[in-house]
């Protein structure tokens, strides 16, 4: 069962603008210390930051409040699960409306998928970034409860019984 989806695209150039406007203003209003940590060790990093920013739009859809009720923008980060994944930590505002959506018995996992893509438009190259954010539902058993992390739920992996 999906409980959220949302969908975003973010204009690299757009970013890059605002990142040279209103520099760490803006970085410190949006993004986590990770986010941040991450960002500015690539060498594009107004990309690194475009591909955070629409994720967080894309979760915010996904969890039907946008950024009202009480979710904010450095209440989700894109994180990497171990395995790599990109998944989105969530705190405060953010991780309880996630609790608030999630059915009794159930535990939600966040999915993300980020696509580039370039576009000819006016003779110029447009790199823009495409994130999906899926909160499908596992049902919960035995295994998992007893496993309980004391991570936000975006983090918390499924556990699989070993083969």
């Amino acid at each position: 069962m999906i409980i959220g989806l949302g969908s975003d695209l973010a204009d690299i150039r757009r970013i890059e603008k605002t990142l040279e406007r209103f520099g760490e203003r803006f970085v410190k209003r949006i993004f986590t210390d990770i986010e941040v940590r991450r960002s500015e060790r690539k060498p594009d990093r107004a990309s690194s930051y475009a591909k955070r920013f629409a994720a967080k739009e894309a979760c915010s859809k996904a969890l039907g409040t946008g950024f009202r009720r009480g979710v904010f923008w450095r209440d989700m980060g894109v994180a990497n699960m171990p395995s790599g994944a990109p998944t989105m930590a969530l705190t405060n505002g953010a991780l309880k409306r996630l609790q608030e959506i999630t059915p009794a018995g159930h535990r939600a996992v966040v999915h993300v998928t980020l696509t580039d893509r370039s576009e000819e438009h006016t003779s110029e190259l447009q790199s823009r970034r495409n994130l999906v954010c899926r909160l499908p539902l596992e049902k919960k058993n035995a295994l998992t409860q007893s496993h309980a992390s004391p991570t936000p739920a975006a983090l918390t992996p499924p556990v699989r019984p070993a083969v």
